[in-house]
């Protein structure tokens, strides 16, 4: 060899070394990426100190105004025809004997209750022959009926029937000079309408006076600003200045709470969003009703509830409410009547407990669907299950998945921690299922597949002589290779699986975008529930054969998916307050008849409950009348041919392969045979086929598809 070939060789032999300004590039794209924020600390930091200013300057004002020196701050006039407007609808508590009676000293947590809505506007109130008629009057007097009309916007005011309150209660501090205890409430409230699936939000801040249970606040449009130096302004005369004197140290919290954000750079979206949703602004009177415990066992029973020692306390009574939101800027009065509230820790607890029994329900799911795969794993076996059955279970344990992963984001507390343990079995239930799903699609797809027409026969020209042929001077052109999304279209077009993730992936898309609407996602539960066992009835039928699902996974599997269902859209007092649903009952009874129906077809045959013209499945007869073979008419032995398995003669009358087949796929074949013709025309003994097919459903002559045996 030349010397310099070996030099060619030995350098094309050396690797090339990459050019380090591609990773130069990608090493500062990504700490781009990493420092970049968009922005949104400096607005951030920019909103902080502007609250922060903002807030400097009430607190100066207030506390001049507190002192009786020169300040800008003016409190406004009190109305002093809303207490007697409120009172026509709810009684204000009074002080009670502690040793027989208490109110709540701590109400964190949620509310719910129904509201009625009054119209008070002069308009309104002119043809009205309510009692309180004349205090209405008198509170809406002076009231611009244009720009009232002004504030309605858009929402429906007169069609909301319900409210959502959640509270906040601070423990109450001491305050030199002030007798009562006061504490600080803030919360928010959700206005729903039975209509649409939307809800106004308000942002509530208010008082809670411990001694009669009274709570006074106000409650505006969420970005809209609320001052809380007003608060006096509404509650009893006899505590004004109580009420102011609590104020004053909750501007200087909230004032030390900006400044640590700014120092650590927290970026808080919700409190930097200031745009506001417009709508009305309420005044919130509300009423804790006593309970019949002493003092002091309520004291020991909120002691336990916050920090749980075992020891033992009186049953916990149920806090209930009362409450009037009047707005006099749009001659709005909604009465709340009767609203049950549940603690916060009550609340934890009760989220942990729906974890815990929500996660043991997705591993027996897990344990029922491995049995059941360890069962149907032959090619056999997965040719006679619905590739949907298990598609549409995928699908909605991927969505429930998200579901608990959005729920504990949501929680963020101690209760989150627990929602991971369903969120985790149902991923992993999601993953089984999909990947079984993809092994149904990989034997089902040859079922239908269509056999390639045979090549046509390419006639070759006739060569020309050596000398005849020119030899092309330039070098041909270079081929451009195909472009990364042709590359791309083939591999989906070429690989099952491949279409299956993609399609899972638009359509799970296409659920997170519908999922967030309530209305479409009660649609999205119906629907997919509705499809658990449907299309595996629909493919016995249209095969001829029964499913290879056991009665023990379909039931069981049944009960647990429905878990879920009956437990949010029946149960009164679920953990996301979803209200019960009468609908969901036929559903359970429609999802338990699909069951039934399957359960029949595997005794009485898959067509059982169609009449005889639509029952008629096209399936393969393995079993034709064959003639003997021809080719040695005087041999002893008459065959139908050779097995193209085993390579052994076929014999019509072989006692020996009689006895072998036995069981197995040919329980339902009307007569057994010792031979068995495929659609392809090859020839097999019934024993050796019936094993083939137990690995593959293809013919293992010319590799064609196999129907079932």
């Amino acid at each position: 060899m030349d010397r310099n070939d070996e030099n060619d060789g030995q350098s094309a032999r050396i690797p090339q070394q990459r050019s380090s300004v591609p990773s130069f590039l990608f090493l500062i794209f990504m700490l781009f990426i990493l420092t970049n924020h968009t922005g949104d600390e400096f607005l951030a930091r920019n909103h902080y100190q502007d609250a922060l200013q903002s807030l400097n300057y009430q607190l100066s004002n207030f506390t001049a105004w507190l002192n009786g020196t020169e300040s800008n701050f003016t409190m406004p006039d009190r109305n002093a025809a809303a207490t007697p407007l409120v009172g026509s609808f709810m009684s204000f508590g009074s002080r009670l004997n502690p040793q027989w009676a208490s109110y709540f000293s701590n109400v964190t947590g949620f509310a719910h209750g129904e509201i009625d809505f009054f119209n008070i506007t002069p308009p309104s109130l002119g043809s009205a022959t309510y009692s309180w008629r004349t205090h209405a009057e008198t509170f809406m007097g002076d009231t611009n009926m244009t720009d009232l009309a002004g504030h309605f916007g858009s929402w429906n005011w007169t069609g909301s029937d319900k409210i959502s309150w959640s509270i906040m209660d601070r423990a109450p501090i001491s305050v030199k000079g002030v007798t009562e205890k006061i504490a600080m409430v803030h919360g928010r409230i959700d206005v729903r309408h039975p209509a649409t699936s939307d809800d106004m939000k308000l942002d509530f801040e208010g008082v809670h006076f411990l001694a009669n249970g009274s709570i006074y606040g106000f409650a505006e449009p969420t970005g809209r600003h609320i001052d809380i130096r007003y608060i006096p302004a509404f509650v009893p005369e006899a505590f004004q200045n109580d009420t102011a004197r609590t104020i004053e140290p909750e501007l200087m919290s909230r004032i030390n709470k900006v400044k640590d954000m700014i120092d650590a750079g927290v970026i808080d979206q919700d409190s930097t969003n200031g745009e506001s949703q417009g709508g009305c602004g309420f005044s919130v009177y509300a009423q804790i009703a006593p309970s019949e415990i002493p003092a002091k066992y309520m004291e020991d029973l909120e002691d336990e509830l916050q920090k749980p020692t075992g020891r033992w306390t009186v049953k916990r009574p149920p806090l209930k409410l009362n409450g009037v939101l009047l707005s006099k800027e749009c001659g709005i009065l909604y009465n709340l009547h009767d609203a049950e509230g549940l603690r916060s820790q009550l609340f934890f607890r009760k989220v942990a407990t729906y974890a815990g029994i929500s996660a043991l329900v997705y591993l027996v799911q897990l344990l029922l669907l491995s049995r059941q795969v360890d069962r149907s794993r032959t090619p056999a076996g997965l040719s006679r299950v619905s590739l949907w059955t298990f598609l549409t279970q995928s699908i909605v344990d991927s969505v429930s998945f998200a579901g608990h992963i959005t729920f504990a984001i949501i929680a963020n507390g101690r209760p989150s921690l627990s929602l991971v343990a369903p969120a985790f079995v149902a991923c992993v239930l999601f993953a089984f299922e999909s990947q079984h799903a993809i092994l149904i699609n990989q034997v089902q797809a040859p079922e239908d597949a269509v056999a390639p027409p045979p090549p046509r026969p390419v006639q070759q020209e006739p060569s020309l002589p050596a000398q005849a042929v020119s030899t092309p001077t330039t070098a041909p052109p270079r081929s451009t290779g195909p472009t990364f999304l042709s590359l791309l279209f083939r591999h989906i077009r070429s690989d099952p699986q491949a279409r299956i993730w993609l399609g899972m992936f638009f359509f799970l898309t296409f659920i997170v975008r519908v999922i967030v609407t309530p209305s479409l996602a009660l649609v999205f539960v119906a629907s997919m529930y509705s499809l658990f066992w449907l299309p595996q009835i629909v493919r016995s039928v249209k095969k001829g054969r029964s499913s290879a699902l056991t009665a023990e996974y379909m039931i069981g599997t049944s009960l647990c998916r429905l878990f879920h269902a009956l437990y949010f859209l029946t149960c009164p007092k679920n953990v996301l307050d979803v209200e019960p649903r009468r609908w969901m009952w036929y559903l359970a009874m429609f999802i338990f008849l699909q069951v039934a129906v399957i359960l029949l077809q595997q005794r009485f045959g898959p067509a059982f409950f169609l009449p005889k013209r639509f029952a008629r499945a096209q399936v393969h007869d393995y079993h034709p009348a064959l003639p003997l073979s021809a080719a040695d008419p005087e041999a002893p032995d008459e065959s139908l041919g050779d097995c193209a398995i085993c390579m052994e003669a076929i014999h019509t009358e072989d006692e020996k392969q009689l006895e072998h087949v036995t069981g197995g796929l040919l329980r339902n074949v009307g007569a057994r045979r010792s031979y068995s013709l495929a659609p392809c025309q090859h020839l097999f003994h019934t024993e050796c086929l019936e094993k083939w097919l137990a690995i593959k459903n293809i013919c293992p002559h010319c590799r064609r598809p196999l129907p079932p045996l």
